[in-house]
């Protein structure tokens, strides 16, 4: 009496071709057909030619949920991010996502909207997932949130922000201190002369308040800090925000000499308005941005900003999750890759 492989028995009893059976096709190992369906580099072309022919054939699909209960971990990795409809996180999300790939890594993207509730049951439903890692925009979560990934014990690595110098537990991050970046932008308008040098905020989530921070230190280094000239709005950051918000602060107070905006987009529209109204710019008031966004080169006049690694920060955090997801990182380790002034016409 014969009896089948086991492969076809398998297969008969979930009704689809198993990996297995596609190595068998291939003539490759399971293994391999893991990876070169993974999309990992390591594999050669010419084998990851013949898994696909070989899977075509078959009309193999891979099925992530047994994999990840085999593994104890799928080959997602979770990252949440506030917003997709700002150029700075599709940035960040583009160069981290490519860089998964390239070592066989899916993204599970989940966008938070500046909620840390909703961050949080967004994280609680992609742990249901299993996710190798996580890549966390920002360090000030709810509570909630850092008790879910340390229950469960995926590895995970905060972007764009660090925390403060000598703070006793230090979580694994990649950024830039944003307090620092604000104070330079305002030191560098102060060195041009100007005294009364107006804060514009928006959208006032942690990243905008501590460039808040960073302008008024500074400013009160100086003897320059005037409560007045700090203009917030909670509303997202936008070109027409930014040039409502210009003409409103020049009417309120008409001896300011300069305005830092918080984002580009903001900064872009308030020269839009004063270019409308012929407002000399830098003559009657510098204006300055942040994060260096697509287009601020080419305003009328260019705009002074502060430039922001986004795609490195996105490229350096997944590469430590990476790191961290294959056990080859050792302690809690911060990455500041800095920031850059962008002196232009504008100041």
């Amino acid at each position: 009496m014969t009896h089948s492989p086991p492969v076809q028995k398998s297969r008969r009893a979930t009704g689809r071709v198993t990996l297995a059976e596609v190595a068998l096709e291939a003539g490759v190992s399971p293994i391999t057909v893991s990876r070169a369906l993974r999309g990992e580099r390591a594999v050669a072309p010419e084998l990851v030619r013949l898994v696909n022919e070989a899977a075509d054939r078959l009309g193999y699909v891979p099925d992530p949920a047994a994999r990840a209960l085999a593994s104890q971990r799928s080959d997602h990795v979770a990252i949440l991010i506030p917003k997709l409809s700002n150029a700075l996180f599709v940035d960040l999300l583009d160069a981290a996502q490519q860089t998964l790939r390239a070592a066989g890594y899916q993204a599970l993207i989940g966008v938070t909207h500046y909620d840390t509730a909703q961050e949080e049951q967004l994280l609680r439903e992609q742990l249901m997932h299993r996710p190798a890692g996580v890549l966390l925009t920002g360090l000030h979560s709810s509570p909630g949130t850092a008790a879910l990934i340390a229950r469960s014990q995926t590895p995970c690595v905060h972007l764009m922000d660090l925390p403060p110098e000598g703070q006793a537990e230090v979580p694994h991050c990649v950024g830039f201190r944003q307090i620092d970046a604000g104070a330079a932008i305002t030191r560098h308008l102060l060195a041009r002369g100007r005294r009364r040098i107006a804060f514009g905020g928006a959208q006032l989530d942690e990243r905008v308040m501590q460039r808040l921070y960073g302008w008024r230190k500074a400013l009160e280094e100086a003897g320059c800090y005037d409560p007045a000239l700090e203009w917030l709005n909670p509303a997202s950051s936008s070109l027409a925000l930014g040039s409502d918000m210009f003409q409103q602060m020049l009417a309120a107070q008409p001896d300011l000499d300069a305005i830092f905006f918080c984002n580009d987009d903001l900064a872009q529209g308030a020269l839009m308005a004063a270019l409308r109204q012929g407002v000399a710019v830098p003559g009657r008031v510098a204006v300055a941005g942040f994060n260096d966004l697509t287009g601020s080169d080419q305003m009328l006049p260019t705009l002074t900003t502060v430039r922001t690694p986004r795609a490195e920060i996105g490229r350096t955090a997944a590469r430590l999750l990476l790191s961290l997801i294959r056990g080859e990182q050792e302690g809690p380790s911060q990455i500041d890759l800095g920031f850059e002034l962008v002196v232009r016409e504008s100041t």
